[in-house]
């Protein structure tokens, strides 16, 4: 069965758009929404896998409200678009711990890739031989952040810090210092001694 994604964006060009590239590669669209009221009712009669989530949109709720929803009461992954890059959205935005962005305006090729990328991290972590970020921080003393724990899965997978960096919409730089943080906080010194204390069988 193909992955089924749930596209919420009001202006129909995009969202049509959006839609067509996905098909594209294969992808089922769960439902395509313009508006939170639209949304809230696909999310209630439909098994979504991820959500493309316009942050700004022409209704009480935006992107954001949505994304606490499908968060809390959904457990339902997903990207927001944005063509807004102000601190105050960007801050909020990152507070919900997307699982990427979409930048407008987009290439074909991006969209591709994005989506690609983080339905295939979904479905590893699923049938995932690793501990959960609670299994793991419950072996720790300093529990590491949602976001260590992300970069410490995808390192796991084998991906470079540029390839990190690409997948989770930050600089190297930021990499570095994410890695620096896992290893001080599970007391180990490389990126394999780190992966064996994700592992279940691992002490």
């Amino acid at each position: 069965m193909s992955q089924r994604i749930l596209i919420v964006e009001d202006e129909p060009l995009i969202n049509a758009d959006l839609a067509a590239i996905l098909v594209s590669q294969g992808y089922t669209i769960a439902g395509q929404a313009y508006d939170s009221v639209d949304a809230y009712d696909i999310i209630k009669e439909h098994t979504i896998d991820l959500a493309l989530l316009d942050i700004e949109l022409d209704h009480k709720d935006s992107g954001l409200d949505i994304a606490r929803t499908l968060k809390d009461k959904y457990q339902i992954p997903f990207m927001f678009i944005t063509a807004f890059s102000d601190e105050q959205t960007l801050s909020a935005a990152q507070e919900l711990l997307p699982e990427g962005y979409i930048i407008k305006p987009y290439k074909t090729r991006d969209i591709i890739a994005s989506v690609g990328i983080i339905l295939h991290r979904l479905k590893a972590h699923n049938q995932s031989p690793y501990r959960t970020l609670e299994e793991l921080n419950s072996t720790i003393t300093e529990p590491i952040t949602s976001k260590e724990y992300e970069i410490l899965f995808d390192m796991a997978k084998g991906f470079t810090n540029i390839s990190l960096a690409q997948m989770h919409f930050i600089s190297i730089n930021t990499v570095k210092t994410h890695l620096q943080n896992i290893f001080q906080k599970l007391d180990v010194h490389n990126r394999s001694q780190a992966v064996l204390k994700l592992l279940v069988n691992q002490k």
